[in-house]
């Protein structure tokens, strides 16, 4: 299992590299397309869609994504994002709040609509985070990798409060301040960084600090990091609505797509939120 982990990680690594290497942006996101795509696929099986029926959602979730990237521009970026976000607070609470159960009840229709919507907004909010700049993106998403690590072997060393049991047993609010002061850690790294090395923009910790000052960037990293584990729960409850482990087998050794970007789902909006600050 390890090897087959470590073998695709490494291979999907070597193609976003080669994606965020080419000069022009479509590579990146053609790539990022697909696997949101595939994410779509599988969320339709995951909320009872026919096989045909999830195919037709990863079109859905492939389409949307595309005029979305499109229709965002400059001048409403800023109001689109901060909605995003405000969204995802209020209906990451109200899911998490209802748990599995409560997730199940809802109509199949509804459940996916709502997961074609999330996942386009994600990619788009992607997208356009590629647009400012391969730091600015890169910082984004690395903070929920780091927050994740940390969060897994802060939990695993000193977890004793269960987070959500009903959810993801597994989960402890010592991993959430675990995750948190990595990706504190993260920001300050990522601003030494800026500023000792050439980039092509400003990170999203560099923005916040000049936008926000300090405590600003603090509290912006905090709402961040627990906005991703809002991402990662609201996924875990799907998941055990549908009685599965992961999300499915399309990457060996990690389950699903959804399973690896689940915290990137409200993380990427809200980011683009914080960035247009």
């Amino acid at each position: 299992m390890l090897k087959q982990r470590i073998i695709t990680a490494v291979i999907l690594l070597a193609i976003l590299v080669a994606a965020l290497s080419a000069s022009a942006p479509w590579p990146f996101a053609l790539v990022t397309l697909v696997l949101i795509a595939a994410a779509g696929w599988e969320w339709g099986r995951l909320n009872a869609a026919s096989p045909s029926g999830a195919v037709v959602l990863a079109l859905c979730v492939a389409a949307l994504s595309l005029g979305l990237g499109w229709l965002i521009k400059p001048t409403t970026a800023a109001w689109i994002w901060s909605a995003a976000a405000a969204l995802w607070i209020a209906g990451g609470a109200v899911a998490l709040q209802a748990g599995s159960a409560g997730w199940a009840k809802l109509q199949p229709a509804l459940r996916c609509l709502i997961g074609v919507i999330l996942l386009a907004a994600a990619w788009a909010a992607l997208f356009h985070a590629h647009s400012r700049g391969i730091n600015f993106l890169l910082s984004s998403m690395a903070l929920v990798w780091v927050a994740d690590i940390a969060a897994y072997f802060g939990g695993r060393r000193f977890g004793r409060r269960k987070l959500a049991p009903t959810i993801s047993p597994g989960k402890s609010w010592e991993g959430v301040v675990s995750g948190m002061l990595g990706a504190v850690a993260l920001a300050g790294v990522w601003l030494w960084l800026d500023r000792t090395y050439a980039v092509d923009g400003p990170s999203l910790y560099s923005h916040l600090l000049a936008r926000v000052g300090v405590v600003g960037l603090l509290l912006s990293v905090l709402a961040l990091v627990a906005m991703s584990v809002v991402g990662d729960l609201f996924e875990s409850l799907i998941k055990r609505a549908a009685g599965a482990k992961d999300s499915s087998g399309l990457l060996p050794g990690h389950g699903g797509v959804l399973d690896r970007v689940d915290a990137l789902l409200p993380v990427m909006p809200m980011a683009l939120a914080l960035g247009s600050l």
